[in-house]
C-alpha cells in the first residue's frame, strides 16, 4: 500500500467513526436530491427528501454503519426540528386573516382530514395484523414529525418509528398529492394547499410552496393547526379507536 492509499484509509477510519461523517452524509444527500429536483423542473417524483433518504440508506448499507451510530451525527440536524416546530407560529399568525374569512370550511377540513388520516392508517394496519407497536406509531404519523415524535412519547410508542411513518407520509403526499387533487377537480390554490398541509405536513408544504405561493401559505397554516390540534387530541382519540 502506497503512502497516499494509507493516508486515505486513515482519513476514512477517522470519518466513519466520527459524528461528522453522518452530518456530511445527511447534508450531501439532501443537496443531491435538491439538485435533481431542480433539474427535473420540480417534478414531484424527484422529491429531494425521498432521494436523500434513499441515498443515506444505501450509504449506511455500504459502509455497514448502525443507525444509532449514524444518528450521533444526524442529531445535529434533528435538533433543528425543535426550532422548526416553534416557527409554525409564523404561518399561523400570517394566516389569521384568511382563517377568519374561511374559518368553518377550514376547521371542518382540518378535523375530518385529521380523523380520516388516523382511522384509515390504524384500520388498515389492524386489518393486516400489524404489531401493536406499529399500529400505535400510526396514530400521530400525519402530524409534522417533531410534534408527532412528542405525541408518540405520550402514547408510549416508538418516536423513531413514528418519525419514519411521518416522513413516508410526507413524501407520498408530496409526490401523489397534486395528481389526486387534479383527479378530484380541485382547482382553488387555497383548497389544494390546505389539503396538502393537513395530509402531508412539512414535506408536502414545501412542495406546495414550490407550486404556488397561495397553496404554500395555506399548507403551512394547515400544518401548524394540525400539529396543535394533533398534540392535544390524538392522545384522547386513541382511547376511542
Amino acid at each position: 500500500m502506497n503512502p497516499n492509499d494509507l493516508q486515505i484509509a486513515e482519513i476514512w477510519v477517522y470519518l466513519s467513526g466520527s459524528p461528522l461523517f453522518a452530518l456530511i452524509l445527511t447534508l450531501t444527500a439532501y443537496q443531491v436530491g435538491s439538485f435533481f429536483y431542480q433539474k427535473t423542473d420540480r417534478n414531484p417524483l424527484a422529491n429531494p427528501v425521498a432521494i436523500a433518504v434513499i441515498l443515506v440508506a444505501i450509504a449506511l448499507y455500504l459502509v455497514d454503519m448502525p443507525y444509532q451510530k449514524y444518528f450521533e451525527g444526524a442529531q445535529f440536524v434533528h435538533f433543528l426540528l425543535g426550532t422548526a416546530t416553534v416557527s409554525l407560529a409564523i404561518p399561523i399568525y400570517r394566516g389569521v386573516a384568511a382563517l377568519k374569512a374561511r374559518v368553518f370550511p377550514l376547521l371542518i377540513a382540518l378535523l375530518c382530514g385529521g380523523v380520516v388520516s388516523i382511522v384509515s392508517a390504524v384500520g388498515v394496519a389492524t386489518f393486516l395484523g400489524a404489531d401493536s407497536a406499529i399500529i400505535g406509531a400510526f396514530y400521530p404519523k400525519s402530524v409534522t414529525a417533531p410534534i408527532a415524535m412528542g405525541v408518540a412519547e405520550r402514547l408510549g410508542v416508538s418516536p423513531t418509528l413514528t418519525a419514519v411513518f411521518a416522513v413516508i407520509t410526507g413524501i407520498l403526499g408530496a409526490i401523489l398529492g397534486s395528481h389526486i387533487l387534479n383527479l378530484l377537480g380541485m382547482k382553488q390554490w387555497w383548497q389544494r394547499g390546505f389539503a396538502i398541509g393537513v395530509a402531508a405536513h412539512g414535506i408536502g408544504t414545501s412542495r406546495a410552496f414550490a407550486v404556488h405561493p397561495e397553496a404554500g401559505t395555506y399548507a403551512s397554516l394547515a400544518m401548524g393547526l394540525h400539529g396543535i390540534l394533533g398534540a392535544l387530541l390524538i392522545p384522547l382519540l386513541k382511547n376511542y379507536i
